[in-house]
């Protein structure tokens, strides 16, 4: 299984600290492919979240992560190492979009926040276009996931979340055909459907 040496390690020496700090319930690992590539789109509330996906899945995800984190030198130098790709935010980053798209050539899980931006409040922000322009491009299906803290509200340090992993979504399924910018907003919105239909079924675990 592919991990980067740095991804490797923390996977065996921090998770006996980190996942008391942030434990999480997780679901729908299934729908996890074994070796071929898919782009995971989540949503976004916290600092936290990645390190929240990290320990969910049991292969690496390739994160895309706004360049500000990387101008520390050191927290720049952690990042890439555990392969957070450094995109320029509202800049169309060509550089960033072609390392994603390598790592879907070479069969990796991209990782996604599919709104952009942390949410305030816990609620859902607007999608944006980018995950689902890589998957008409790559022909790489998409896996709606949601990290759902108790009440819907942002997740704390100590508390539980539930991580549920959605079914794949093939890029025909999407609506992708042609590559026009209209599909593309029109699959965000699927996307981020399928995610709001994982939150409510989630928010009923938390009272069940």
């Amino acid at each position: 299984m592919k991990m980067t040496p740095m991804y490797r390690l923390a996977k065996v020496v921090p998770q006996w600290f980190v996942r008391p700090i942030l434990p999480n319930h997780v679901e729908g690992r299934e729908n996890l492919p074994k070796r071929s590539a898919a782009i995971i789109c989540v949503n976004h509330m916290r600092n936290s979240d990645a390190v929240r996906m990290f320990f969910s899945c049991h292969r690496q995800i390739f994160f895309l992560g706004k360049s500000e984190l990387f101008e520390n030198p050191f927290l720049g130098w952690v990042l890439r190492n555990v392969g957070v790709i450094p995109v320029q935010r509202g800049h169309g980053d060509v550089g960033a979009i072609s390392v994603a798209g390598q790592h879907l050539e070479q069969g990796d899980l991209l990782g996604v926040f599919i709104e952009g931006t942390r949410s305030k409040d816990g609620s859902f922000g607007q999608p944006k276009a980018g995950a689902a322009m890589l998957a008409w491009r790559y022909q790489v299906p998409v896996i709606p996931c949601c990290i759902t803290a108790k009440d819907g509200r942002l997740p704390k340090v100590f508390e539980k979340c539930r991580i549920t992993y959605g079914k794949p979504i093939s890029p025909a399924d999407l609506g992708l055909q042609s590559g026009k910018s209209s599909e593309f907003r029109s699959a965000s919105r699927l996307i981020m459907d399928k995610i709001k239909e994982i939150r409510e079924a989630d928010l009923q675990e938390f009272h069940s």
